[in-house]
């Protein structure tokens, strides 16, 4: 998403096969590395359902979870639930 000169990216769940820009499950949230300071909204909860249900991360979408704090958070609570 974005113009020229100013990108924007969306994080979505999509079907691996669908194209790159073409149809999504469900939005998680949003990426915008154009202000100062970057923004990132993300919705915990859905990401961490869609993780448990097997989902798995590209690249990009697996650096900005780690950045926010996001895999970390789901490996506790992978780890708190095995244990139990």
């Amino acid at each position: 998403m974005g113009a020229k000169q100013h990108p924007f990216y969306r994080l979505v769940v999509a079907d691996a096969r669908s194209p790159r820009d073409g149809r999504f499950i469900e939005h998680l949230g949003y990426y915008d590395p154009m202000t100062d300071p970057v923004k990132v909204k993300i919705d915990v909860d859905k990401v961490v359902r869609w993780l448990q249900q097997g989902a798995q991360p590209s690249e990009a979408a697996r650096s900005l979870l780690k950045r926010e704090g996001i895999l970390e958070r789901f490996a506790e609570t992978r780890k708190s639930t095995a244990s139990a």
